[in-house]
């Protein structure tokens, strides 16, 4: 993977354009400690792919092939690992903006799914296809999350059938945000996450937090928990920087 930062923006590149992008175990450990400590200063996070494919999903040569070799704790061990990146990307207070420019299948539809906002080019795709190779559609956190972007129909439709779903229609079953040329995908997902970058870091982070953390808790406990959350945002610098820039009409 490439990374280069600017104007407090990352933009993490998964840069194997003749595998599609696909994931090795090296890429996965690579994503893995990235996400768990971005650089500092970093404020907003793209995730694209180079070349025409956003991620394929795991590499049939690299790990598929030495799947079938492993007994159930080296299987257990190999799937415990691809949900740590999942965990890695929602714990991580960072928002992230998933920049879709091909096909995003398997574990790349997954990447794109766990990034807080999701904007495709017009070539984009996605597929949950892990049915299609006799696996459970239900793989590194989806039927958690994807239910809670596009419904539980839309989630069941998705995870059962694995079928490859275009840009249009992502963008209708609100798994996309929004859908842009391919020309201009990059330059609107950087520009959408300078507009993160250059707001309140840790309200932001908060923010990000209580959508993760208050996904399974009752009204009440989600009520208390925002409570909390805002008071320690009203005590911290933050705070009142943001409203003074805000007030005067000001960039922060």
């Amino acid at each position: 993977m490439l990374v280069s930062i600017a104007d407090r923006v990352a933009t993490v590149t998964l840069d194997r354009p003749e595998r599609l992008n696909a994931l090795t175990f090296d890429e996965y450990t690579a994503l893995i400690t990235w996400f768990r400590a971005p650089p500092p200063g970093v404020r907003a996070i793209v995730i694209t792919g180079s070349g025409r494919a956003f991620c394929s999903g795991g590499d049939v040569e690299d790990i598929i092939g030495q799947l079938f070799a492993r007994d159930m704790e080296g299987l257990l061990a190999f799937t415990r690992m691809t949900v740590d990146l999942v965990r890695a990307m929602r714990t991580n207070r960072i928002p992230i903006v998933a920049a879709v420019n091909g096909i995003a299948a398997g574990a790349g539809a997954i990447i794109v799914m766990a990034s807080d906002l999701r904007i495709a080019s017009t070539r984009g795709r996605i597929a949950f296809l892990f049915n299609k190779v006799g696996l459970c559609g239900a793989d590194m956190g989806a039927a958690h999350l994807l239910p809670r972007i596009v419904g539980l129909g839309r989630a069941t439709e998705l995870l059962l059938l694995g079928d490859v779903v275009d840009a249009a229609t992502a963008e209708r079953y609100g798994l996309f945000n929004r859908v842009v040329s391919e020309e201009a995908l990059l330059t609107e997902a950087q520009a959408l996450a300078k507009r993160i970058a250059d707001g309140p870091a840790f309200a932001n982070g908060m923010t990000k937090e209580a959508l993760l953390r208050e996904l399974d808790v009752s009204l009440d406990t989600a009520l208390e928990m925002e409570a909390q959350a805002q008071a320690i945002c009203m005590a911290h610098p933050d705070f009142r920087a943001a409203y003074d820039a805000w007030a005067a009409q000001r960039p922060k």
